[in-house]
């Protein structure tokens, strides 16, 4: 492709994502049923790496970030199975998702009977990709697209986390902003396929669950996830 046709392509992209964030989460998802919960019905990629790809090399420049909110990412499924299968965990409650992306496990936590839940995520790209999922799955999911690790903590009966502890620093300040949760009596859930972070020492199992994944972004076909309750340290 030639320099002109590759700018023309990334200034369509630019006015797409200058538009609305929910044009381009439509443009380049399509509902599917989630693997691991096929409950719930998720606008995912039809393929990982070029619309990876497109984010890093063609949208960085307008401030597109990495695409999580396309993919169901294995500590997500597992989390989402494990509400689904326990609702007791979250009926009636108020519940705080994290890091939400698409929205998976907010949606799988309203399925299950929470009262409320709220998914935080910086990317308002995600924000529009749980919008739409929540509205596909019948759930109404509240969002926010504060950074809220390091703030306050909002008042809420129980906190959910899937798949974030990919980065030190995000690990780090993640793992301290929770403590201040459990000192306030709200438990803390985590679903995670073994990232490099996870505080392995501060984590007690629930369930363990073998889940289909997407081998381009995790170069295998399953992963053996686990579902962790977060205790004091």
């Amino acid at each position: 492709m030639g320099r002109g046709a590759a700018h023309g392509r990334t200034d369509l992209l630019s006015d797409l994502v200058r538009g609305d964030p929910a044009t381009f989460v439509r443009a380049n998802t399509r509902p599917r049923p989630v693997p691991h919960a096929p409950e719930i019905m998720l606008r995912v990629a039809d393929e990982a790496v070029p619309l990876w790809t497109k984010t890093e090399d063609e949208l960085s420049a307008i401030g597109l970030p990495p695409p999580f909110w396309a993919f169901a990412w294995a500590g997500g499924q597992a989390l989402a199975r494990y509400l689904l299968d326990t609702p007791e965990t979250v009926r009636g409650k108020r519940v705080l998702d994290v890091g939400c992306g698409s929205g998976l496990v907010a949606i799988a936590a309203m399925k299950a009977g929470a009262m409320q839940v709220t998914g935080a995520d910086v990317d308002s790209f995600a924000l529009a990709a749980i919008a739409l999922n929540a509205a596909a799955n019948g759930v109404v999911v509240s969002v926010t697209g504060d950074d809220l690790i390091g703030g306050p903590h909002p008042a809420v009966d129980l906190v959910t986390v899937g798949d974030l502890f990919y980065e030190r620093d995000l690990s780090e300040r993640l793992l301290a902003w929770l403590d201040g949760f459990l000192a306030l009596g709200a438990p803390v859930l985590i679903g995670d396929p073994g990232r490099s972070y996870l505080p392995r020492s501060r984590l007690i199992a629930l369930a363990e669950y073998t889940v289909p994944v997407t081998r381009d972004l995790e170069d295998a076909d399953v992963k053996r996830s686990t579902v962790w309750r977060l205790v004091p340290g």
